[in-house]
Order: C-alpha cells, then sequence, then structure tokens
C-alpha cells in the first residue's frame, strides 16, 4: 500500500504488551483504502502457510540448485533481531525490563530472542494470531477531521461484525513485589570505538514504582524523574555526569511507562569495572541528598513550562503522539481520555506541592529509598562474546539439522524452490485499493511571506497560525572560516549553546533556557545548489521557539550567545565531548546505513566531502580521539576561534514564523538583537574563492525583495570511486553505494527519484529482504543528487552490492509496467505532500533557497515523467563506467574483501 496510496505515515509498532498499527494520509479516499487494507491485515493475515515461510524463518540451502549443500538460517525477522541485539545498549535495556518484571509477558523478549525464533512453528503463530489479534482484543483510534461515523461503520463492517466475541484473556497482572533487591551481571562484545577500552562496563539501578492506570501518579513520577536526571542542574547530572567516572547515563536512564507496572532506573556507562560499586554509592547518596533538601522551585517551574510548550507546539503527527501516549495505559482498561487532561493534572500537582512543600521528596522516599523491588544490573564486554554467539547459533543450527529426517529435508528443499519461485514472479495486487494519480492536486498552495531588514540582515516573515509561539531561525555562513577549523564545527555547534554565556554560567544559562524557551539548538548547514552539484552554501544553523510572551527573553539569551559565549571551562567541555562521542558510537547500531551511504557519497561531490566531514565515520572517529585527549585546552581554543567567524550579524539571515499579531512584536526584538551584535571591521573573503552570488524570489509579486545567498562553487572539482570497508563487531551488514548524478532543477531529477521508487518497491524489496534476508533496503536520491542503494541489518555484503547491480539492468531493460510507474509517483508524492507543521512553512525558501516556482516546477516534471524516461536515466546515468560511483559497508570482517586491493580496510 505504500505504492497504491498517499499516506504521509505507514508502520507496526510492536511493544512489549501490544502491537499498534498507526497509518495516516490527508485524502479521506485513501484513509478508507487504508482502513480496509489494515483491517485485513491484522485480522486476516494466514492466507497460506507460505506466508509465514516468506516473511518468519526458514531453513535454506546455500545452493538451492543442490538438495546436499549446507543448510543456513534465512529470515527477515531473524536478521532484524539479530541486529537488534548487536547494539549492547538494546541488550541492556532488554535485560533490564526482562529481570526487572520477570513474571509474566515482560520477562520475554516480544520481538523474539534470535535463537528462539526457529523454534517457532507455523501452527503455534497462527494459534496466537488467532487468539490475540482479533477485534474482541482491540482498540480503535481515530485522530483528525474526516467524519467520525465513517470511520466506526467502517470498522463494523470490515471488522466487528465478521468475528463473533470471544473472552480473550490478556490481563496482565502486576509484577510481585520482591522482599529484597536483586543484582545481574550480562556480557557483550567490546565496542570498536571505545575511546578507553578499560572503561566499556555499564551498570544502572531501576526501581519498580507505580501502575501506570493511576494517571495522576504515573503524571507525578514522570515529573520526579525529569527533575531527577534532565539537563546540567539536576542531582544525578551533577553526581554522576561530572565525576568524570564514565561517558554517559546508562541507556536505560529514566522513567519507562510502557509496562503495567511502570520503573525508573538510573545508571552510568563507559566505566571501569572496578567503579560500579563506586557508581552504586553515589546514586544511593545523591537520593538521600534529594529527600533531605528537595528541588529548586525554579527547576520545577521550567519543567511545567516546557510541558506548557509541549502542549502549544504543533506538529503534523499529534494524533500519533496522542496514540502512543494512551497505548499502554488504554491497554490494560485505564482511562485514556484522563491522560489528555495535562492541564488539570497540573493544576493537581501545583495544588499538592502548595499543601505539602515536600510532596516530591516524600515521593522519592516511598519509591526509591523505601522500595525493596529495585535491581541492579550491570554490563561488561567479554572477548570472545561475538565467538561464543556464532558457535550458538551454528549449534542451534545442528539441532535443527540432525532431527530432520530425509523426508523433511526434502521438503524443506521443494519449499525452499517453491518460495523462490514465488518471490520470483510479480505480485498480483490487482484486488488492493488505490489512488489514482489524476486524483493529486496539480498545484501547491502558494506560502505568502515577507522580506524584511534589519541592519541590513534580511529577514523573513512567514504569519502562521501557531497557537501561541514563536519560532526564529538564523543562518550564519561558514565562507571565511579556514580549513583547519571546519572539522571542528560540528562540536562548535555541539556545545555553544552548553558552555554558559555573558553573565550566566552554563548551569544558570540552561536554567534560563528551560524557563523562557521550547529549546535553542545549532547545527551545520549544508545545502547543495539548486543548478550545480560542485556548487553549495555552507553554514550554520540556528534555531529556537518560545511562546509569545517570552520572545525579549528568548533574543536576551541569543545575544549573550553571539556576544559573550564562554569558552574557557576545559572541564566541562570535557563532559560534553565524552557524551556526544558515546552518543554518536551508540547511535551506529541503529543508523548504520546512514553512515555507510554518507561515506560511500564522501569523494562524489563537494557537499558529499562536507558532510562526511560534519557527520559521517570522520566526524566519529575525530570525536573519539577528542575524548580520550588530556588536554582540550588546544581545543577550546580552536572553538573560540570559530566563534569569531560565526557568530556575527554581517554573515547572517533569519527566519520568523508567528501568528500575524505577533510579528510586528518578534520584529523589534529581533531589530534589538541584530543592532547588538558583532560585526566585521572589514569584509572577509571567502577561503575558497569562487563565490556565486544567488537570489531567492519569496513571493509571485514583481516587487517583492529577495534574499542573497553566497554559495562556493567549485569548479575544479574531480569526483572518484572509493570503497571503504569499516570492520566491526556486528553480525550483520549494513551498505551503500553512492552515484553521482544530476542536480534538483535538472529534467532528469525527477525521472531519477522516481527511478528510485520502482527499484525499491519492484526489485530490491524482494531480492534484498524477501529473498536475501536483510530487515531492509532500497534506493533513493537525495536533494544532493547522489543517487545511493542502500541496505541494513543485512546477513550479505558483496551479494547485495552485486544485486543492486542487476537493479540497474533490471531498470534499463523496461521491465516494469505503466502502473509501476504510477504507483511510484503516488508514493513520491506523498512525501512530496506531506503535511507542513506551522513552523516550517516557508522553510523550503530559507534553508534551500527554493521558491514555489521551483518547488511546482519539480511537481509538473514528476507527473510529465513517463516509462521510457526511466529507463533512458538508467542509463544514462547509473550503468558502469556512466557515473562516478562510491561504496561503503559497516561490518563484520570479510575475507573476500580483505583479499581485494581495490578496497580500503578501516
Amino acid at each position: 500500500m505504500l505504492n497504491r496510496s498517499l499516506s504521509t505515515f505507514m508502520n507496526a509498532f510492536t511493544a512489549s504488551d501490544n502491537t499498534m498499527y498507526p497509518f495516516s494520509t490527508q485524502n479521506p479516499k485513501d484513509f478508507q483504502n487504508l482502513m480496509s487494507v489494515y483491517l485485513d491485515a491484522v485480522f486476516f493475515p494466514f492466507l497460506r502457510e507460505l506466508d509465514f515461510w516468506q516473511e518468519g524463518w526458514r531453513l535454506e540451502h546455500t545452493d538451492p540448485t543442490d538438495p546436499n549443500s549446507p543448510l543456513i538460517f534465512k529470515g527477515i525477522v531473524f536478521n532484524e533481531m539479530k541486529g537488534a541485539f548487536a547494539d549492547k545498549e538494546r541488550v541492556f535495556l532488554q535485560k533490564g525490563q526482562t529481570w526487572l518484571l520477570p513474571d509474566h509477558t515482560y520477562g520475554v523478549v516480544s520481538g523474539g530472542e534470535p535463537l528462539d525464533i526457529p523454534d517457532l512453528t507455523w501452527e503455534k503463530l497462527k494459534q496466537f494470531h488467532s487468539t490475540y489479534y482479533h477485534p474482541s482484543n482491540a482498540r480503535f483510534f481515530t485522530y483528525g477531521n474526516f467524519p467520525l461515523e465513517m470511520h466506526l461503520k467502517q470498522i463494523h463492517e470490515d471488522a466487528l461484525s465478521r468475528f463473533g466475541r470471544i473472552n480473550t484473556d490478556t490481563m496482565v497482572p502486576a509484577q510481585k513485589r520482591w522482599q529484597s533487591p536483586r543484582e545481574y551481571h550480562v556480557t557483550c562484545a567490546p565496542d570498536s570505538f571505545a575511546s578507553d577500552p578499560s572503561k566499556q562496563t555499564m551498570v544502572s539501578i531501576s526501581f519498580l514504582l507505580s501502575q501506570l492506570t493511576d494517571s495522576f501518579e504515573t503524571f507525578t513520577l514522570s515529573l520526579l524523574s525529569s527533575l531527577l536526571v534532565n539537563g546540567p542542574n539536576s542531582p544525578f547530572y551533577k553526581a554522576l555526569i561530572e565525576s568524570n567516572l564514565g561517558t554517559d547515563f546508562s541507556p536505560d536512564t529514566g522513567f519507562n511507562d510502557h509496562t503495567l507496572d511502570t520503573y525508573f532506573s538510573i545508571g552510568l556507562q563507559g566505566i571501569s569495572k572496578d567503579d560500579i560499586e563506586t557508581v552504586k554509592n553515589i546514586i544511593y547518596t545523591t537520593i538521600d541528598e534529594v529527600i533531605e533538601k528537595g528541588f529548586e522551585p525554579e527547576r520545577i517551574e521550567a519543567l511545567l513550562h516546557k510541558m506548557e510548550i509541549q502542549t502549544k507546539h504543533q506538529t503534523t503527527s499529534f494524533g500519533l503522539f496522542l496514540a502512543s501516549c494512551i497505548s499502554s495505559t488504554w491497554n490494560h482498561d485505564g482511562d485514556p481520555v484522563e491522560l489528555l487532561k495535562t492541564e488539570e493534572q497540573m493544576n493537581t500537582f501545583r495544588q499538592c506541592l502548595k499543601e505539602n512543600p515536600k510532596f516530591l521528596q516524600e515521593k522519592l522516599k516511598q519509591y526509591f529509598k523505601d522500595n525493596q523491588h529495585q535491581m541492579t544490573l550491570s554490563m561488561s564486554p567479554e572477548e570472545n562474546y561475538k565467538d561464543k554467539q556464532l558457535q550458538l547459533e551454528t549449534e542451534k543450527l545442528n539441532q535443527k539439522v540432525k532431527a530432520l529426517s530425509e523426508e523433511e529435508r526434502k521438503q524443506i528443499y521443494e519449499k525452499g524452490l517453491k518460495l523462490i519461485e514465488l518471490q520470483s514472479k510479480p505480485e498480483d495486487v490487482s484486488f488492493l485499493p488505490a489512488i489514482k494519480v489524476s486524483e493529486i492536486e496539480r498545484c501547491i498552495p502558494n506560502t505568502e511571506l515577507e522580506i524584511a531588514y534589519s541592519g541590513g540582515v534580511p529577514v523573513q516573515y512567514c504569519p502562521q497560525p501557531t497557537n501561541g509561539m514563536v519560532y526564529f531561525r538564523a543562518i550564519s555562513s561558514l565562507n571565511p572560516l579556514p580549513e583547519e577549523l571546519k572539522p571542528y564545527v560540528p562540536l562548535f555547534c555541539s556545545v555553544v549553546t552548553k558552555m554558559g554565556c555573558g553573565a550566566y554560567n552554563y548551569r544558570e544559562q540552561a536554567q534560563q533556557m528551560e524557563l523562557t524557551t521550547g529549546g535553542m539548538s545549532v547545527s551545520p548547514h549544508i545545502v547543495p545548489d539548486d543548478s550545480s552539484l560542485d556548487t553549495y552554501e555552507q553554514g550554520v544553523l540556528f534555531s529556537s521557539s518560545c511562546l509569545d510572551r517570552n520572545v525579549p527573553d528568548m533574543m536576551h539569551l541569543w545575544s549573550e550567545i553571539f556576544n559573550s559565549p564562554r569558552f574557557d571551562d576545559e572541564e566541562r567541555l570535557s563532559v560534553l565531548v565524552r557524551m556526544s562521542a558515546q552518543e554518536m558510537c551508540n547511535g551506529i547500531s541503529d543508523s548504520g546505513h546512514q553512515y555507510a551511504w554518507i561515506r560511500a557519497g564522501r569523494t562524489l561531490t563537494p557537499t558529499g566531502e562536507l558532510e562526511e566531514l560534519f557527520g559521517g565515520m570522520d566526524q566519529l572517529n575525530m570525536m573519539q580521539r577528542i575524548a580520550e585527549m588530556p588536554d582540550m585546552s588546544s581545543v577550546l581554543r580552536k572553538l573560540s576561534r570559530i566563534r569569531k567567524y560565526v557568530l556575527l550579524s554581517d554573515s547572517l539571515r533569519c527566519s520568523v514564523n508567528a501568528t500575524p499579531q505577533q510579528i510586528p512584536i518578534a520584529s523589534k526584538e529581533i531589530d534589538n538583537l541584530l543592532s547588538g551584535l558583532p560585526r566585521n571591521k572589514k569584509e572577509r573573503k571567502p577561503v575558497r574563492p569562487n563565490v556565486v552570488e544567488k537570489y531567492c524570489s519569496h513571493s509571485s509579486s514583481e516587487n517583492s525583495q529577495k534574499i542573497k545567498r553566497k554559495l562556493i562553487c567549485e569548479p575544479t572539482f574531480k569526483p572518484c570511486q572509493m570503497k571503504t570497508h569499516f570492520s566491526l563487531a556486528f553480525p550483520v551488514n549494513y551498505i551503500g553505494e553512492s552515484i553521482r548524478t544530476v542536480p534538483f532543477m535538472d529534467s532528469d531529477y525527477g525521472s531519477l527519484r522516481l527511478l528510485a521508487r520502482v527499484m525499491s518497491n519492484k526489485f530490491l524489496h524482494g531480492e534484498i529482504r524477501e529473498k536475501g534476508g536483510a530487515y531492509g533496503g532500497g534506493a533513493k536520491l537525495n536533494f544532493n543528487g547522489i543517487f545511493t542503494f542502500y541496505s541494513y541489518r543485512d546477513p550479505n555484503s558483496l551479494s547485495t552490492l552485486a544485486t543492486f547491480q542487476k537493479a540497474i539492468e533490471w531498470a534499463k531493460s523496461g521491465k516494469f509496467t505503466e502502473e509501476d510507474l504510477n504507483e511510484a509517483k503516488l508514493s513520491v508524492f506523498s512525501k512530496v505532500d506531506s503535511p507542513t507543521a506551522p513552523c516550517n512553512k516557508g522553510m523550503n525558501q530559507f534553508l534551500n533557497g527554493l521558491s514555489n516556482e521551483m518547488i511546482q516546477r519539480h511537481r509538473e516534471q514528476l507527473f510529465a515523467v513517463s516509462h521510457s524516461d526511466l529507463v533512458n536515466v538508467a542509463g544514462r546515468y547509473l550503468t558502469a563506467g556512466q557515473g562516478t560511483r562510491g561504496t561503503a559497508i559497516l561490518g563484520p570482517e570479510n575475507e573476500a574483501i580483505q583479499k581485494d586491493p581495490t578496497w580500503i580496510i578501516r
């Protein structure tokens, strides 16, 4: 249905005690179509036994044509969970829940322990489904402005009326409380990126709390948990993060309200094994201190202010957010409506504090100090961990094979051939409902923008119904920045709002930000030109939001950051670097394919080079090196130098999204901000001399003012091919292969974008996921003109790269239909036409320099693309020798790659 719909979201979420199937669309007919298919998929999935073999696990011969060849495990879910449990954070989280709540459903792995998955049979799965995935055990949630009566009618006709009622016992009993604390230890693979090999241990203490069906108690404990751990002013941040014992909080830190019995965990990762007891003592000591002293009133107010921001900030996924918030409580027969009465809960909480100033301290004593149901969990690496896991998998396979009779082996062989035959045939999806391309709106709605100048700085104003919020953004150019400072730009961005500024130290700065804003962030800004792959804008993006009443306070904070940032606290920088490096390393197991495709595009365009420098493996390795430095004074000096090039008014452009009534007030505050910012005494020349000035028209009015952007052009850039393999301690691979093609405004861009979708839907999904056993993969065309193939949690490596080439040959041969192309158009338009929140209106113009006219032109290109266009661009840009390509793999050691001199091994 991803190919036959204008859906803006479509997925399935597996929790420990429920499964949620959310979808969304802006089209009423599409909504009905999706609901009918979802109801069928959830309640009527077992049409034939092969369905399970296709999506579950199977034993398959390494050579499908040879029944005597060795058998191997194959299966999407099997490789998904292998990949998931290659992440030590995921293992730690799972073991923590399993051992803290051992007596019922939470004591098992809902997604499947990898080595238990092969024991599941089709009959067992079908029986489980018929018992629990039944309308009698279902809850339905809709959100939006389509008529509710139509939803209820369809749910009744397509689902409820087709089943008799059954009594399904899905009640999860309360966890029996322990009489004394417990301790557990688990091992993991050594971390390939650990800055200090002797500090790879993590430890946490978890406390079982109240049941989540008590909505106010859950609300209170959630607030209490946030006060304990959020931000540099929290007690556990001061006691644990700033102790220099570890790199970051343990991955389970915080409040968990996704199980019937809620719990709170607190711990530290990146510590020495010898420091486990020290960390435990710090945790208990901190609890005692907070019970005695309580919390500062300003911190409580800051947290309540944050909740007010969350209720006013509008997002395009608000309905999904609500569904996620209420699903766990509703699943246990709690009142979902009570959860939505946030203002009432806040008022009740304030009243409790007023009547009893020690209200929170007493809760802390009740649930933490006097609670015997608490668990200490530690994890440390084991040198031969990977070999042991492989041995367990091999033994499991051998047991399966030995238990098979000759007849059963023959059946497996024949079923494997039948499955391959089935997977090789085009699926008949004609019975599925679909939206027609002709039903898509031909033109985009116009976003009205106003351009003004304040002290020579262009400011874009976008009047929007922002619900009492003001959104501010600014971009500062990096053109004059010396090359040796560029690698440090991401670090500068991540710490400039966290080191203190002006009269505020970093704790006071954090407090002011929490009291008066919805957050202030800084990030690198790299945007390729719409007309040339070798031209780009490089800068730093500043973003923040606040309630209407707090605009002066927010602008005052930006003024302090621009005028007087503090880069003099080496200890503070060390803490932030360690945390950042740890978070980047932990993210590889979830985002490894993104690291792979960024690396693959490194040598193809100038922006690819910058993206790798700012957000790829190069940046990760640099952060690891900085984290290991005993003296960071040289880094502080570099950050201070960057500040002198970036925090200036004459390199800025700004934007504001607010209600029409609030824009004049915001304009006045921006004037005050910009008039007080430093300027260059003389204009600095760009380090790279070829500068292209481009104007972007922000309105259809001929008299509209224009914003000028200064882009860097590198006419001598020479793309080159490179293949890199990062040998990591993962049991699965993350793969990216990138090809240089054309910029956004090129007439072939739309064809390539649609080609990527056709290849993903009609070839790569079947070959990589269904046949290859990877959790996912496909093709995409990036805004920077890089055509990328990718896969993740993939048991294969070189064979997947060969599949990418087969996909190109398949596309060149034109073995796809006109209907396939139309489905691709629906899929692409669902992204093009995805809803835009009021805070993000006009951002295509401000961030990317794309006018409404340019976006409309691209839209018309998409409508006009034909079957022959896809065949032509496949041959012109993707054929070997036509487009320069790069390749990268993150995964386990690979003997074939090691023997191939064309690969760079890292």
